[in-house]
């Protein structure tokens, strides 16, 4: 599946201009929006937007695979680019992809040539929409924001006098949960596409303040929102898939002893179970209630205690916070690279290495390739070749995990400028949610010390 049959390692063309979507593709992306979000009855109310006609930014929040098809749907009648990640060009194909309107990206990396692009759509007339959190919500709450949402505003409205709208979503993330997006539950879906901001309110407004602004307009909590509106999203093996987020027994404190079935999440080492009742709360065999998002919490404050007991310097480089010296994890890792749109390319196994300052890469390399990616730093030995890529903490708000991913369980992806890297491991503290605390943490700006 997806398979790059020639090894082709030449990076994807990110400077090829973006299209606007012919007539003829519009029946295609529009109904299939509505086939896609019938199903869940999906309400679309517009605040604001009297008189508020293109090119303006779209920054839309990122439950789940259905905002793909709701966004069309709430921007309807007007045709529209979005910004995207590699996979769908490899999965759908670059032609098709940039026909309906995606413009290409690798997550968490920074890239000029993406803004670039937003600039052509918007000199064409188009609204532009970008996912900021860049990946699906692991349990329904907003993923890490990028810090430069309020300065990208700014910057659209002064070079193309875009207004700011923001598209709200509910219910996409409860229909399908990012850890079982197998299996699909009934439920309400509803957004809002409302404007923040005119072109003239951004340029007379602090970026500090917007930035705060669209924050709150982004955030959101679906369980919350589920039972303030006594929702209830039915359907088969609803707790399948939930000890990947849940990774963490909330009884007994162990890690990576969580499993799931059916309705129940359970630890195998203390033996505690909970079951998943459809109005989005977990409870245990005595009638208690727990939180998915709290549990989730947690977890990610667990691993904060962690990080805290290892030494660092501190930002003069002078000195450390007293503790442990030296955080480091290693996996065994199967690599495959997503350099272009024709598809996977396998690199075969190799070793991850986390720090507190980058994930390093290295892996054999065993064949010849058409092109070097930049960032491959090759040594040879014994006539064999040993690739090394560097993968900084300080360049990415989050980490890109999966799942999943194409039914091969889970994985964190690492992007530079040339190539996507997904790694799969069968070590048993390969949790993804785990290494994404950890690397939210250690990026620039966030780290614990």
């Amino acid at each position: 599946m997806n398979k790059n049959k020639k090894n082709d390692m030449r990076p994807f063309d990110m400077k090829k201009e973006p299209k606007t979507v012919p007539k003829y593709l519009l029946p295609l992306v529009w109904g299939g929006a509505f086939f896609a979000t019938a199903p869940q009855k999906l309400k679309i109310k517009k605040t604001g937007m009297e008189g508020i006609k293109p090119p303006f930014l779209v920054l839309s929040m990122h439950q789940g695979f259905s905002d793909y098809f709701i966004a069309p749907r709430a921007l309807f009648p007007y045709k529209a680019n979005y910004v995207s990640d590699m996979e769908g060009f490899a999965n759908y194909g670059e032609w098709l992809y940039r026909s309906i309107g995606c413009i290409g990206k690798r997550r968490y990396t920074p890239d000029v040539t993406v803004i670039q692009n937003i600039g052509k759509c918007f000199n064409a007339g188009n609204p532009v929409v970008i996912f900021p959190e860049s990946r699906h919500s692991n349990v329904g709450t907003t993923a890490k924001l990028p810090k430069n949402l309020g300065r990208l505003a700014i910057h659209f409205a002064k070079r193309y006098n875009t207004p700011l709208v923001i598209l709200s979503i509910h219910g996409s993330y409860l229909a399908n949960p990012f850890w079982d997006e197998e299996h699909t539950r009934k439920g309400r879906m509803e957004a809002e596409l409302k404007l923040l901001y005119t072109a003239e309110e951004l340029l007379s407004r602090n970026e500090d303040i917007i930035q705060k602004r669209i924050e709150d307009a982004l955030t959101y909590d679906e369980y919350e929102w589920q039972q303030q509106n006594n929702l209830v999203f039915a359907g088969k093996n609803l707790a399948e898939g939930l000890s990947k987020p849940l990774y963490q027994c909330r009884s007994c404190g162990t890690k990576y002893k969580m499993v799931s079935k059916d309705d129940r999440i359970g630890c195998t080492a203390c033996r505690k179970v909970w079951k998943f009742i459809p109005k989005g709360y977990l409870r245990d065999t005595r009638g208690r209630k727990y939180s998915i998002t709290e549990w989730y919490d947690w977890e990610r404050e667990n691993v904060l205690k962690e990080l805290s007991e290892y030494e660092y310097p501190n930002k003069k480089g002078d000195g450390a916070v007293s503790g442990q010296v030296g955080f480091r994890k290693e996996f065994r890792v199967q690599i495959e690279a997503l350099p272009n749109e024709k598809g996977f390319v396998n690199l075969g196994e190799g070793k991850l290495t986390l720090t507190d300052k980058e994930f390093i890469l290295k892996f054999r390399q065993e064949r010849r390739y058409n092109y070097i990616p930049k960032d491959w730093k090759i040594e040879k030995k014994d006539g064999v070749k040993t690739v090394s890529i560097s993968f900084p903490h300080k360049y990415r708000e989050s980490l890109q995990t999966e799942y999943n991913y194409r039914g091969k369980g889970m994985a964190i992806v690492l992007s530079n400028t040339d190539a996507t890297y997904y790694l799969y491991s069968d070590d048993k503290d390969f949790n993804v949610t785990e290494l994404q605390f950890i690397a939210e943490n250690l990026s620039e700006g966030q780290s614990p010390w």
